[in-house]
């Protein structure tokens, strides 16, 4: 009998207060993720995957109302207390932002921000705190970690300062890692090496993760499974070594087709007709009905619910295997 998953993620819906109503901006997402495991969380802006990815820490706005089930370790993140929240961001999960400058102190130094949350957090005296995240910065790929512990924030490059917030996160020694497309600011050299050292320093310490990206290919590079959203609903989730050739709903298909291919260069790239809806915008059926190349009238008057396809699941009443022909013979 199979051990049940680290983070479940069930039917989650999010409403948030705009402009004087109550409106829902994530409707229905499911992740479910193994211990030791990485899913990557893929979709446009807009979808509501960082919402999604927050709400694990109980970070959402305020006003935000939380459905469904959302489990670590079988324990309820939106039914904690606060005394047991702030344990639980302390010591069971760590998230990796987008823009780390947005999120470490500018007056401070690289020391003091990496020292004070297992001082304060979990009583480490300063000592051994300093001890080990000059560790964890050798660990992360700094090599002069000495001297960054004394630099402030604007001394440091984009991706040091992502290295660093990695090394923040790995200093908690989480069970669960959240990284919220942490390589967005990054030029593509520094991209590929902090996402190694993600992997890598994931993998020896055997962290889940939840991966937040808008790319398909470094979700299925990196990441054991695939959880593509779209207007604010997950509507696909497969292993990451069937993505190409196995995927069966047509947004993840068309998403595909639209890449680029080094294989094909010459090749025409393929738009989505139309335009992606926020969360807010869905209309009664499915989501991505009017952007669909195998639209039926069910699909418009029915929003389809997960169901299994293959190796995953689609929330498609229709679910097929598209070629990249037949969706850009509609795009």
């Amino acid at each position: 009998m199979s051990s049940p998953p680290l983070l479940r993620i069930n039917a989650l819906r999010i409403d948030l207060p705009l402009d004087g109503a109550v409106r829902t901006v994530v409707h229905r997402a499911d992740v479910s993720i193994p211990e030791g495991t990485a899913v990557a969380l893929v979709g446009e802006s807009g979808s509501g995957k960082s919402l999604t990815a927050r709400s694990v820490l109980g970070l959402l706005p305020k006003g935000a109302r939380v459905h469904g089930d959302l489990l670590f370790a079988g324990e309820s993140v939106p039914a904690m207390k606060p005394e047991r929240l702030r344990a639980f961001r302390a010591a069971d999960v760590a998230m990796v932002f987008q823009d780390p400058r947005a999120h470490i102190n500018p007056a401070r130094s690289v020391g003091d921000f990496l020292v004070e949350g297992l001082t304060t957090a979990r009583g480490v005296p300063v000592a051994a705190a300093i001890t080990k995240v000059t560790g964890i910065l050798r660990e992360v790929g700094i090599a002069d970690a000495e001297r960054r512990m004394r630099q402030r924030p604007h001394e440091l490059s984009g991706g040091l300062l992502q290295r660093v917030m990695i090394a923040a996160a790995l200093a908690a020694e989480p069970r669960l890692l959240l990284a919220d497309e942490p390589t967005t600011a990054l030029d593509v050299t520094t991209q590929e090496e902090v996402m190694a050292i993600i992997g890598e320093t994931r993998e020896a310490r055997g962290l889940a993760m939840l991966f937040i990206t808008h790319d398909l290919e470094l979700a299925a590079a990196v990441c054991d499974r695939v959880a593509v959203m779209y207007a604010g609903s997950t509507v696909e989730e497969l292993p990451a070594d069937r993505l190409r050739g196995r995927a069966a709903h047509p947004y993840t298909s068309a998403l595909l087709a639209s890449r680029p291919s080094v294989d094909a260069a010459d090749a025409e790239l393929r738009s989505i007709s139309g335009r992606p809806l926020s969360g807010f915008e869905v209309p009664r059926g499915c989501a991505f009905s009017a952007r669909c190349p195998r639209v039926r009238e069910r699909c418009r008057s029915d929003r389809p619910l997960p169901r299994p396809a293959g190796d995953g699941t689609a929330a498609c009443h229709f679910p097929h295997t598209f070629s990249p022909e037949e969706v850009g013979r509609h795009a």
